[in-house]
């Protein structure tokens, strides 16, 4: 049928968008909304926390409608003034995006209560809960964008409030820690950058869906291995992996601990969520061929990961190699492939977003009671209180992979997955690492819990606020190891869907086979 050149509805969308379907964009938009009223009332220190904590509670309830239309539905796709993808800028949320989405919401939420015993009036002058709510809007964005270069926008976003948040305070070691920070991960912002260029120069289009038709269809003669690599370096770069993961050891020890926890608990995954919707949703093929460097990049990681723990005598720095220990192993299921390598990955994804935001809270907790971050000088934590010691010790053994806690599953899933093909060597690299971290957290234990105080403590109580998000993420650590079917299910299908995207491109481009 010949198309009037003055009627542009042929490339609109002309039917109204379904209610439900306007989930997908709110997460961003409410909490782009809320930072700029949170900014508008920055002088009211006294408000911030009361409106940015139940405004988490709605970003954590909005994550959980979509990812319960999304399970039901399929991928879900609304698009930016009505004009119909690859010309409209598309938000598109598949079961990957809104699990890593909802994840994090939950962590910020934890995080915001956290803050109101953390964050002192000084901190709140100088905009942490505004940061935080832009932190979440570049967070979610990025998690549920269905368009390559609003995924690097959002990646700015989430940078520039990370900026403003590890700042807090201007103390000289926070700016230190800023700039190595900023610094290098403008690097990898940079390399990315120039990988959109080129796969806009390659294919004319940054719509994923769109990326992904065009790349299956012409694959021989595309540069995708040259797009692929540069993709592997910029995300592994955010992601923390080996050789490019020193800038999270020399910075995430600086800035106050809820700051720490929210970083550790978001910032290197959505590194981690790039790469699995780049490599494996993009390029599958070229992810492939380089499956045996990822791999080899993995067991670098975990090793440094857990090596670089053991060496640590301060529990923030300690915790900061045990955040890169943890993005080895969800290499290692990248570098697999497999369903069950991918749902291990983002299955322990889901995991260290979680149980890392708790382990810096409490590390924070130990450094309040005992006045001293250091193993040489800290001591009497069980003594002091055994309820936050178990909580510690629960947290110690779910990060170290021991059943029953949420991170033995997906270690599983992965040195299953990795023994399937005869690469026996990365289920050993994944066992060890564990057992590393076992003796580097173990140890721990023994010094600040276990050991009789060297000097008085501090009178300092922990205040319910800082004590009660701990308790509540260190039982869905508990509940997703005692009870993992229902998780494992639907991880499995998000990696189904990551690795056969055609429900995804059938979202975006309904009728297109």
């Amino acid at each position: 049928m010949a198309v009037n050149p003055q009627d542009l509805s042929a490339a609109l969308v002309t039917t109204p968008v379904a209610t439900a379907d306007w989930l997908v964009v709110l997460p961003p938009a409410w909490c782009i909304l809320v930072g700029a009223v949170l900014l508008m009332l920055r002088k009211s220190l006294h408000l911030q926390g009361w409106i940015a904590v139940p405004a988490l509670a709605v970003l954590v309830a909005l994550d959980a409608l979509l990812l319960a239309h999304v399970a039901t539905n399929g991928p879900v796709t609304m698009v930016m003034g009505r004009w119909l993808p690859p010309f409209g800028i598309a938000f598109t949320a598949d079961l990957t995006g809104v699990l890593f989405a909802l994840s994090g919401a939950v962590v910020a939420l934890a995080g915001g209560v956290h803050a109101l015993a953390d964050i002192d009036g000084s901190g709140r002058r100088y905009g942490f809960y505004p940061f935080l709510l832009l932190l979440m809007a570049g967070v979610s964005g990025a998690f549920l964008t269905g368009d390559i270069f609003n995924l690097y926008v959002w990646f700015e976003v989430l940078l520039i409030s990370s900026f403003g948040l590890i700042t807090l305070g201007s103390e000289p070691r926070q700016i230190d820690g800023a700039i190595k920070y900023a610094f290098l991960n403008l690097i990898a912002t940079t390399l990315f950058l120039i990988a959109t260029g080129y796969l806009y120069g390659t294919f004319g289009t940054l719509n994923m869906a769109d990326i992904a038709a065009k790349a299956a269809a012409g694959r021989e003669h595309l540069p995708l291995m040259t797009l692929a690599t540069l993709y592997l370096l910029a995300f592994g770069m955010k992601a923390a992996a080996f050789p490019v993961n020193f800038w999270l050891p020399a910075s995430y020890h600086t800035p106050k601990v809820v700051v720490s926890a929210l970083f550790a608990g978001l910032l290197t995954k959505v590194g981690i969520y790039a790469l699995l919707r780049t490599l494996v949703m993009l390029f599958p093929v070229e992810r492939e061929a380089l499956s045996f460097v990822i791999a080899l990049i993995a067991v670098a990681t975990m090793l440094v990961g857990a090596l670089g723990a053991l060496g640590q005598s301060d529990i923030r720095r300690l915790l900061g190699y045990v955040v890169i220990s943890g993005i080895g192993v969800m290499l290692a299921g990248l570098s697999l492939g497999s369903p069950g390598g991918i749902g291990g990955a983002i299955f322990y994804a889901l995991h260290s977003m979680v149980v890392m935001t708790a382990l810096y809270m409490a590390a924070g907790l130990a450094g309040r009671l005992a006045g001293s971050f250091d193993l040489n000088r800290l001591g009497g934590l069980y003594s002091r209180s055994a309820l936050f010691s178990a909580l510690s010790l629960v947290l110690f053994f779910a990060v170290s992979g021991l059943p029953p806690f949420s991170g033995f599953w997906p270690k599983v899933m992965v040195a299953k997955a990795a023994i399937d093909i005869g690469a026996w060597w990365l289920t050993a690299a994944v066992f060890l690492t564990g057992f590393l971290t076992t003796i580097a957290l173990g140890r721990v234990f023994l010094l600040a819990y276990w050991r009789p105080a060297g000097e008085a403590l501090p009178a300092e109580a922990i205040p319910v606020s800082a004590l009660l998000p701990l308790a509540a993420l260190t039982a869905l650590t508990v509940v997703f190891g005692l009870f993992p079917e229902a998780l494992l299910s639907t991880v499995q299908h998000a990696a189904e869907g990551l690795s056969d995207p055609r429900a995804y491109l059938g979202s975006v481009f309904p009728g297109v086979n």
